[in-house]
């Protein structure tokens, strides 16, 4: 205890107070910024500061009372982290200005190790938060959302990281961006239980970002739903992709990404639940596959898969594929449509399934063909296809289709 005590110390007798508010020894946060020194603390009434761009050059910690509010006039950057150690918590953060070449919003991190972001209101901004080659920082419990934008090309991120490792993203509401979060070149991060949604294009958009770990998170009705593109070693384990409709939308995107796992996430109610083009070694587990048009759609340059033990309920097609032969593997998948029996009673169809569907492999080549679903011609296609196999691959097959659903 004493050894911890003198460990500590030095922090007790160095580090500050200092206040900021109507009847403060402060009146501005700039100049209490000004007079800080590392290690202090800065304490913020509740009000409203319109002081343009504040840059923090020291390690300090910003705390708000009574949610004081932090206003850029639609013209600032509002806050620069330019040290390491900065903690920011308490505060709503309202109009940033708008640049589409520097980027600028909210608040913005350079080359920052080691701070925090947390349990803070945003709102109107143009990039909510920004990091730049950030190292072990923890974006948490924060409120994102804005109202500004009305296109991809004139909007920022709720979240955006560039070249940053050790990121720490957990229970964030990120909502009306262009991407919810966005991380480029970011590696060894977790993102943990964030709910995006109705952002103008991904609710997570991630590219050469290895080795990161997304856990719980839900991606609700934006506009394309999850891309994940040109990545290796990705967890996804427990995450809801749901409502995302459109033309040419999906609940993920998998573009040449490899040996990764996906487990135990729900794909409800999705144009295309996952669109794979380019994906390889990728295991698929005790996920859920409901009520979407698409359960999945495999691109013919998709191999070494393993799609096991997954739930396909309720979906129109529930797998689609460009090629004439597949390289992935099929096993023990529950499947809603299949039709065999279980005369061994080990809960496992005594017959192979083959879950490409005659008319969604006419859709996927002639998509006007959709204009016959749910006819009498359809069903007997499919049907006579069952009987005798001419256009659907003979290998893509579930040789033990599951007789009962997996409990996810």
């Amino acid at each position: 205890m004493l050894r911890l005590f003198l460990l500590l110390f030095p922090l007790f007798m160095f580090s500050g107070v200092l206040k900021v508010g109507k009847n403060r020894p402060y009146k501005t946060i700039k100049s209490a910024v000004a007079a800080a020194k590392s290690g202090d603390s800065i304490f913020v009434d509740n009000g409203i500061y319109r002081e343009g761009n504040i840059s923090l050059t020291k390690p300090v910690t910003l705390i708000g009372l009574g949610r004081p509010v932090l206003d850029g006039e639609m013209k600032y950057e509002i806050l620069s982290f330019r040290a390491s150690h900065i903690v920011l918590k308490g505060f709503k953060i309202i109009n940033s200005g708008e640049d589409e070449i520097e980027n600028i919003g909210a608040v913005r991190l350079y080359d920052s190790h080691f701070s925090t972001i947390e349990n803070n209101i945003f709102e109107n901004n143009y990039f909510g938060i920004y990091i730049q080659r950030g190292y072990r920082c923890t974006i948490q419990n924060n409120r994102i959302t804005s109202a500004r934008a009305v296109s991809q090309e004139g909007s920022g991120d709720g979240i955006h990281a560039w070249v940053s490792e050790e990121l720490w993203i957990k229970n964030n509401y990120i909502e009306g961006h262009k991407d919810g979060i966005y991380l480029e070149k970011v590696i060894n991060s977790y993102i943990y239980h964030n709910y995006s949604r109705k952002n103008l294009r991904y609710g997570l958009h991630f590219m050469f970002a290895d080795n990161n770990v997304y856990v719980n998170n839900t991606f609700d009705n934006n506009n394309a739903g999850v891309a994940v593109m040109y990545s290796n070693n990705i967890g996804m384990v427990g995450n809801n992709f749901i409502n995302n409709w459109g033309d040419a939308s999906y609940g993920l995107l998998l573009k040449d990404i490899g040996f990764s796992k996906i487990k135990h996430n729900q794909f409800h109610s999705n144009t295309t639940a996952i669109l794979l083009d380019g994906a390889t070694k990728i295991d698929f587990y005790e996920n859920d596959f409901e009520n979407n048009g698409w359960g999945m759609k495999i691109s013919s340059n998709c191999m070494e898969n393993k799609i096991i033990n997954n739930n396909f309920i309720n979906n129109t097609f529930d797998v689609s594929t460009t090629g004439t032969a597949t390289m992935n593997d099929f096993k023990r998948n529950y499947w809603d449509k299949y039709e065999g029996y279980d005369l061994d009673r080990d809960k496992i169809g005594d017959i192979p399934f083959h879950p490409l569907s005659l008319y969604a492999v006419l859709v996927e080549n002639n998509p006007a063909v959709m204009l016959l679903f749910r006819t009498f011609f359809v069903d007997l296609l499919d049907k006579t296809e069952k009987i005798i196999p001419s256009l659907t691959p003979e290998n893509f097959v579930d040789a033990q289709p599951l007789m009962y659903k997996v409990k996810i």
